[in-house]
């Protein structure tokens, strides 16, 4: 097996990128690859999973402990030929310095990174920068450097100079192409109607086979080992006979793969869509995740039979939980980018708009019931409190421990906030 992380120098360096080109020439080779992402991102995941034809999970040192970390990878790295994990912004940017960071997941996975480097206007001093990462903390060895938005080919052989004097070793690179640039949107990468992802992921594939040595990269990174002590912890079969009902479709689609492994646990999962279905099925607990809903707001509000339900449903004690975009949808109505309205499900006192966008974001520790949860918030919406708005029933901090006004609120036994919570270790709070 052959494994390692995908990091850089920071952002817009190009990881993605090269990750999903990477992901989609291996499996074209026929190859079983399986991708992970450090991090909370959702939507990486999902490009790595249509890159690659597998599920892809993140990796979170700040959300999970080091033994779930390393137990998710042992899970699902054993019966893969190859192992890729993508990095999060900078190699070293953590939540509070190293901590949290893309190398503190290399080092506690025991994983060899690959930089990918940003070499645009610039090209001998890429050897201080390739020094610097390889000596700043050498027990995170820096393999190979992978260069991108090169000019020419004559550009990369003083790249190439530059690694072998820094002490790595250069596995090739991707030219300044439009072709392969990424369009983006306000959350990430963009998936939709006129973007088409599988000839994207092939024309950066068929880049990548030809600039990059592939073979080698594989060799050089083929010695790796995961930690042995973490063996896959046990499955329980699900313990009860609890129906619990998931929101998925195009609008909600904001679900961790290990928080469904968790829900499995505590019973039978549906799956629902409140786009496209007329009622809500019949269950013992409703998970509404994140997701786009501004994107689909006039379809969300004209399925007045799926809001009318949702309504019935909380109003007579139904147990549900939203996150984000799912409690959006459980105000009164939430108003677009434009000042337009539409009317939501209505149970939560409350509205939410996207007008005059501005992005909060960051992890976040809950403290509920004398328990400490982890999540993280990312949205550009807020919320337009109602006549009587709804206390919140937890204290919550940033990851360095200074609160934040982010509510968790409760009415009956409905639970919703703008955090995703992230159940690693702890189980969920609603059940």
């Amino acid at each position: 097996t052959s494994q390692f992380l995908i990091g850089a120098a920071s952002s817009g360096s190009g990881k993605t990128t090269f990750t999903l080109g990477l992901l989609r020439a291996l499996k074209n080779r026929g190859l079983k690859v399986q991708p992970f992402k450090c991090g909370p991102d959702y939507l990486d995941t999902k490009h790595h999973a249509a890159a690659a034809g597998q599920t892809s999970y993140n990796l979170d040192t700040f959300m999970a402990s080091a033994t779930h970390v390393q137990e998710v990878y042992a899970r699902h790295s054993r019966t893969a030929d190859i192992c890729i994990t993508e990095g999060v912004m900078g190699l070293f940017d953590g939540y509070d310095n190293m901590a949290g960071s893309s190398a503190e997941l290399a080092g506690l996975l025991h994983l060899p990174v690959i930089l990918v480097v940003n070499a645009r206007s610039t090209a001998y001093t890429v050897a201080a920068i390739l020094y610097g990462f390889k000596h700043f903390r050498p027990d995170i060895q820096i393999a190979g450097a992978v260069f991108n938005f090169v000019g020419s080919e004559s550009h990369y052989t003083y790249l190439q100079q530059a690694c072998r004097d820094a002490g790595v070793e250069a596995l090739g690179y991707l030219p300044k192409c439009k072709g392969i640039e990424i369009p983006s949107r306000h959350l990430g990468l963009n998936i939709d109607s006129e973007f088409c992802f599988d000839e994207f992921a092939d024309r950066i594939a068929c880049q990548v086979e030809q600039t990059v040595d592939i073979d080698r990269l594989l060799d050089i990174c083929s010695c790796a080992t995961a930690p042995s002590s973490c063996l896959p912890g046990k499955t329980n079969s699900h313990a009860s006979d609890m129906c619990i009902a998931i929101a998925c479709d195009e609008a909600f689609n904001f679900i961790y793969p290990e928080n469904l492994r968790v829900l499995e646990q505590k019973g039978k999962l549906t799956f629902f869509s409140p786009l496209y279905d007329s009622e809500l099925p019949v269950s013992d607990l409703v998970y509404l995740p994140g997701g786009y809903p501004e994107f689909y707001l006039s379809r969300l509000s004209e399925n007045r039979t799926m809001r009318q339900s949702i309504l019935n449903y909380c109003q007579n004690g139904g147990h549900l939980f939203a996150e984000c975009g799912g409690m959006m949808y459980l105000g009164e109505y939430i108003t677009d980018t434009d000042g337009h309205s539409y009317p939501m499900c209505g149970f939560l006192p409350q509205g939410a708009t996207m007008e005059n966008m501005k992005l909060k974001l960051g992890y976040r520790k809950i403290f509920l019931n004398g328990q400490e949860y982890r999540g993280h918030e990312f949205h550009y919406s807020r919320i337009i409190p109602g006549q009587s708005p709804l206390p919140s029933i937890a204290r919550v901090t940033n990851a360095k421990g200074m609160e934040v006004d982010t509510p968790v609120y409760r009415s009956g036994h409905v639970t919703a906030s703008y955090i995703h919570f992230y159940w690693g270790d702890l189980p969920p709070f609603f059940i």
